[in-house]
C-alpha cells in the first residue's frame, strides 16, 4: 500500500505540473482579461502567495491524512466495505458511478461552504482573491483542503469506490479547478457548447463576482449540469466579464495577496458584507 501511495503522489504531482504549465502558458498567449491585479508586480505577489498556499496545504494534508482519498479507496477494497463491494458491482460501472457521485459530493460541499457560516469563514479566503487566474484555482486554505479530504474519503468508503476511479477523479478535479479559474480566452461559440457539459472559465468567473447573488451561483468544478439541475446557474455576470468586480467587497487591495493575511483570514471577524 505504501508503494502504491508513493506512486499515486508522483502521478498526481506530474499531472499537476503539466496542467499548471499548460494553463499558465495559455494565459500568457491568450488572456481573457487584462487588469492591474492580473498583470505586473501584483500578479507576481498573487502567484507567490497562491502557490505558497497550495504548497502549505499539500504538505499539511500529507502529514495529517497521508492516505487521502485514494488510501480510503484502498482500505475499503481491502476491508470489503462500501456499497459497490457489498453488491459486487462491475468495476467499470462502479468506477463511472463513483466519479459522478464524487463530483456531486464536491458540488454539495461547495454549496455548504457558502451557506454554513463556520465553513464560509474558511472558504472566503479563496474568494478574497481580487484576481482570477490559474493560481486562484489553487488558493484554498489548508483547513478547507483537510475538511474536503475527510468528506471525500467518507464518500469513497461509503461507496466502496474503485481505487483507479478515485485517483482519476482527484487528478481531474485538480485539473479542472485550474482550468475553470484560468484567465484564458475561449471562443464564445465553443464556450456555449462546452458549458453544457463542463464548467468553463467564463461560467465559473461569475461565481467570483462581488455581487452576492452571483457569488451564490455556478458552484460546479467538473460537470456543469448540477447548477442547472438545482437552479444555481447564472449564464453571465450582470456587469459583463470586463467590468465585473472580482473578489469580496470587504477585501479590496493588494493586502489580499499577502500569505500571512490569507492564513489568518478564518480567524478574523465575520461581517455582514462578507
Amino acid at each position: 500500500m505504501t508503494s502504491f501511495l508513493l506512486s499515486e503522489a508522483a502521478i498526481r504531482l506530474f499531472a499537476f505540473i503539466g496542467i499548471f504549465a499548460g494553463m499558465a502558458l495559455y494565459e500568457l498567449w491568450s488572456p481573457r482579461l487584462e487588469r492591474p491585479e492580473m498583470t505586473g508586480a501584483l500578479k507576481s505577489r498573487r502567484w507567490f502567495a497562491n502557490l505558497s498556499m497550495v504548497l502549505i496545504s499539500s504538505v499539511m494534508l500529507r502529514v495529517v491524512f497521508p492516505a487521502a482519498a485514494v488510501g480510503a479507496a484502498l482500505w475499503a477494497e481491502a476491508s470489503d466495505w462500501g456499497f459497490f463491494n457489498a453488491l459486487r458491482i462491475d468495476p467499470l460501472l462502479a468506477g463511472l458511478i463513483s466519479f459522478v457521485v464524487l463530483d456531486f459530493a464536491v458540488w454539495l460541499e461547495h454549496v455548504a461552504s457558502h451557506k454554513i457560516p463556520l465553513l464560509w469563514r474558511i472558504h472566503r479566503m479563496h474568494h478574497a482573491d481580487n484576481g482570477f487566474d490559474v493560481t486562484t484555482g489553487l488558493r484554498f486554505h489548508p483547513f478547507e483542503i483537510l475538511l474536503s479530504m475527510v468528506w471525500k474519503a467518507a464518500v469513497v468508503v461509503a461507496l466502496g469506490a474503485p481505487v483507479l476511479s478515485v485517483l482519476l477523479f482527484e487528478i481531474v478535479l485538480n485539473g479542472t479547478s485550474m482550468f475553470n479559474h484560468s484567465n484564458v480566452k475561449i471562443p464564445l461559440g465553443l464556450d456555449r457548447v462546452l458549458r453544457f457539459f463542463v464548467v468553463t472559465p467564463d461560467m465559473h468567473r461569475v461565481h467570483h463576482s462581488t455581487i452576492r447573488r452571483e457569488t451564490d451561483s455556478n458552484y460546479g468544478f467538473n460537470f456543469s449540469f448540477w447548477d442547472r439541475l438545482f437552479g444555481t446557474y447564472i449564464a453571465q455576470p450582470k456587469l459583463g466579464h470586463e467590468d465585473m468586480n472580482i473578489g469580496l467587497s470587504a477585501y479590496r487591495g493588494s493586502f489580499t495577496a499577502r500569505l500571512l493575511w490569507m492564513l489568518a483570514l478564518p480567524f478574523r471577524t465575520l461581517r455582514r458584507d462578507q
